[in-house]
């Protein structure tokens, strides 16, 4: 909700923006998750701890009383002069190659810290670990069901998962044993890193928005969901190695120590793009972003990749 102040002396005299962009769970749905106060603690405790490009927050505070409820209020971006992302942009090579340095220096601000550590952020969430994570599936199984019945959908849906739609929780419960058996150091992630989650600003710098799915996790779920999706399928098909490089690089300029092999990560890649087939699988175009091209790619990066192979062995 986009809203216009009038201040009073004080507000004046802290320099406030006369306009402002509230947000919270009006929507009487998803009640049952805790996204919205999860978002208002990351603000609140952790934003100003971190080298993260995210649109300023005057306030946050969230309720305690179980029903998940959150308020943030932040800078309208509209008075920046840049455009909100989308999924489907066509940003090529070069810019995504500068959104994936623009990622590094977000993971690599907080990489291994103690701050994150689940004895001072008890409220941060472990990738995989938490139930919006690991039964994602099942949480939105209803708006998969009502994909698959979309004939533009089947088109692109390989044949085998068409056969056999349980086939993505399967292959997903095998990607969240393999994280959770996997041992590297941690950092926060977006969670939920897909163009549409940014703002771009006029000189080409990428805010990262939606703090919902914030994580205490491992980067290359964010890398692999950013990368896949925004790229096409010819450009990953020729680029995407490169580019997993050079986010690897600038990873480690920040001083991230103990990362893991390029060909480790290659390895990591090929196992989180589930990670997207599920929640693409899952996306109602209705809620804002075009799913059908975004699944087409996924689709195509676990075919290319091998991914329903590598997790459930056929």
């Amino acid at each position: 909700m986009r809203v216009r102040v009038g201040w009073d002396m004080a507000g004046k005299a802290a320099g406030l923006p006369e306009n402002l962009c509230l947000k919270s769970n009006w929507s009487g749905a998803f009640n049952d998750v805790d996204i919205c106060a999860l978002e208002a603690r990351f603000y609140h405790f952790l934003a100003g701890k971190m080298q993260v490009p995210t649109a300023a927050c005057y306030y946050a505070d969230w309720d305690d009383d179980g029903r998940g409820q959150g308020l943030i209020v932040l800078e309208d971006l509209v008075e920046r002069g840049g455009k909100f992302g989308h999924s489907t942009q066509h940003a090529g090579i070069d810019g995504i190659a500068g959104a994936l340095e623009g990622l590094a220096r977000l993971h690599g601000s907080l990489w291994d810290s103690p701050v994150i550590s689940e004895t001072a952020a008890p409220w941060l969430q472990t990738s995989m670990r938490t139930p919006v994570d690991h039964d994602q599936v099942r949480i939105m199984w209803h708006w998969i069901c009502e994909n698959l019945k979309d004939p533009n959908f089947r088109a692109i849906a390989p044949s085998h998962y068409l056969a056999e739609p349980r086939r993505v929780e399967w292959a997903f419960d095998r990607l969240v044993q393999f994280e959770r058996s996997f041992e590297a150091p941690f950092c926060v992630i977006l969670g939920d890193c897909h163009q549409g989650n940014t703002y771009i600003l006029p000189d080409g710098e990428r805010l990262w928005l939606d703090w919902q799915l914030a994580r205490r996790g491992r980067p290359w779920r964010d890398l692999t969901y950013f990368c896949i999706g925004s790229l096409t399928i010819d450009e990953r098909r020729h680029h995407l190695r490169d580019l997993i490089a050079h986010y690897r690089s600038n990873l480690i300029a920040t001083g991230a120590t103990n990362v893991i092999e390029l060909d480790e990560i290659w390895e990591q890649v090929r196992r989180w793009v589930m990670y997207g087939i599920q929640a693409w699988v899952a996306n109602m175009d209705h809620w804002g972003q075009n799913g059908l091209p975004m699944n087409e790619r996924f689709f195509a990066a676990g075919e290319d990749l091998g991914t329903w192979q590598l997790l459930l062995g056929n």
